[in-house]
């Protein structure tokens, strides 16, 4: 059972009353967290889900104005519908959504699922969404970045030998790589949108909970609850952090408590790999930087 925590953010969410924001996955989780605390602060908040019976009764726990709205990242044609039938200004977009496959599973475009869903779909919703951006985009990563690899020759995973950790791992990287690139573009473009990142530790979620065995009854204890994850994301979309930042927990190896700033791999830092999975992100969705 996970430990319960602060359910009142380390940053200051003042400011947001009569803002939009515009969270995936937000029909549970650290998406459903972060859309309380934002909703709390007087933001409307779009909850982005694929079920939408299951936003519907998570947008009743949102205080304050909460819509729901259709999206499957994992379905292109889910994301330029939603892109396309929106029409307001977006204050805060919200990268939250992720899955976590055990088995090789791809989407109709053959792209591997958890690339697709936890990257490719967000780098599509983002470009297609970003003229009606005007504040922040927070994607949220994982220290589990540091292991990831990119062969961007192989998204499918038709060359290499699947394993879960090795695809979430990627896919992770992939949004660090994809922050550090979308902030690089917005300050060439003289855009005043900051481009952001988060990793929310070690949390109880439906995809940290589904082990079973001694160890992972020990990890559960460990994990922190959603409020507690939600915490480096709600710092990274309002606090006082500059463009390309990353934030995570301050204890425990950044796993657990309270949000600040963290570092990230080399791999993640590098021009040429953004620059790269851009341009092959780019063919893979068909969508480009718009500013």
């Amino acid at each position: 059972m996970a430990t319960s925590g602060p359910t009142v953010p380390t940053t200051d969410v003042s400011g947001l009353r009569g803002r939009t924001a515009v969270v995936t996955g937000a029909s549970s989780g650290i998406g459903l967290a972060t859309a309380r605390v934002l909703g709390a602060a007087g933001a409307r908040v779009v909850l982005a889900v694929r079920d939408l019976e299951k936003g519907r009764r998570a947008a009743a726990t949102v205080p304050g104005e909460a819509v729901v709205a259709h999206l499957d990242l994992a379905d292109l044609g889910s994301v330029r519908a939603f892109a396309d039938g929106w029409r307001e200004p977006v204050d805060l977009l919200v990268n939250n959504a992720g899955v976590s496959s055990p088995t090789l599973q791809r989407t109709r475009e053959g792209v591997e699922l958890q690339f697709a869903t936890n990257h490719l779909g967000h780098f599509a919703l983002t470009n297609l969404l970003l003229p009606r951006v005007a504040g922040r985009v927070v994607s949220l990563s994982s220290q589990a970045e540091r292991a990831g690899r990119l062969p961007l020759d192989d998204l499918g995973w038709e060359r290499r030998r699947y394993t879960e950790s090795r695809a979430y791992a990627a896919s992770k990287l992939a949004t660090l790589v994809f922050t550090a690139e979308l902030q690089r573009r917005l300050s060439a473009a003289g855009s005043p949108v900051l481009a952001t990142a988060a990793h929310p530790g070690y949390v109880a979620t439906g995809m940290t909970g589904q082990g079973t065995g001694a160890l992972a009854r020990l990890l559960l204890r460990l994990a922190q609850a959603s409020e507690d994850g939600a915490l480096p994301v709600l710092l990274a979309a309002t606090g006082d952090v500059p463009g390309g930042a990353f934030t995570g927990p301050e204890r425990l190896l950044h796993m657990r408590g309270g949000a600040q700033l963290i570092g990230r791999s080399r791999r993640a830092q590098d021009p040429a790999l953004a620059r790269r999975l851009w341009e092959v992100s780019e063919r893979a969705s068909g969508t480009s930087f718009p500013l």
